[in-house]
């Protein structure tokens, strides 16, 4: 019988320890090694062929919902996590599931079980819980963010600006802002390329919203926004365009 090769990542030593108890119960399962953050889970991943990978969702240095976005093929993944609504996150990247820490061994068994369906299936479906649907018209489209510990729903059509400041980022709506800790960047590949520009390394506008603009500033309302010296080429041909 084949082993699956398994990898655990996780900064808690506890949580690290509970996944290693769970792996060494059954057979089928080799444990490659453990990690305590996301760039050890790279560089592993690099060097290690790894059949299954059990990701922390909160790492210091980098999120395990970040690593998968930068990693081009990733390995099957079942995301661990201490809270239910950070698993949202995970559904846009075909995880495989999510296990709520503490983790039952019954849980991580019927987690193993449907990796080893879809592993086995002649075409692959991941399925997860359904994340909101896509509405084509784009003044009913939303995002979810997280913010206060919850997922927020932010109607597109309703987004002024996102300001990216030291720690976290700001979106400016025309109701009330709503801060989450999620990056400009992320946000930037989430938002359609046609109602939305990055004009600065700490702004992203809406260009439904311009109500004038210069060379080097843009205005929304009574905000200005500042255009950045490596942005304005692209956002000067996008809005004359």
């Amino acid at each position: 019988m084949k082993k699956i090769n398994c990898l655990v990542a996780d900064d808690e030593q506890l949580a690290r320890e509970v996944m290693q108890s769970h792996i060494s119960k059954l057979d089928k399962l080799n444990l490659v090694g453990t990690c305590n953050n996301a760039i050890e889970v790279y560089n592993t991943l690099k060097n290690q062929n790894i059949d299954l990978l059990f990701l922390d969702i909160q790492m210091p240095q980098l999120t395990g919902i970040e690593l998968l976005r930068t990693l081009k093929n990733p390995p099957p993944v079942i995301l661990t996590t201490a809270h239910r609504e950070f698993a949202l996150e995970g559904y846009e990247l075909n995880v495989i599931d999510y296990l709520l820490k503490p983790v039952s061994f019954e849980r991580f068994l019927k987690a193993v079980d449907k990796y080893e369906t879809i592993s086995n299936a002649d075409t692959v479906v991941i399925t997860s819980p359904t994340p909101p649907p896509v509405v084509k018209d784009d003044r009913l489209a939303f995002i979810y963010v997280k913010s206060d510990k919850k997922m927020v729903r932010i109607l597109l059509s309703d987004i002024l600006y996102i300001e990216g400041l030291k720690d976290y980022v700001k979106i400016y709506t025309t109701g009330n802002p709503v801060i989450t800790y999620q990056t400009l960047t992320y946000l930037e590949e989430k938002l359609s390329a046609n109602h939305f520009i990055r004009a600065h390394r700490s702004y992203i506008v809406s260009l439904n919203h311009i109500s004038a603009y210069s060379s080097n500033q843009i205005e929304i309302g009574k905000r200005i926004i500042p255009i950045g010296n490596s942005y304005a080429k692209d956002v000067l041909k996008k809005l004359e365009g």
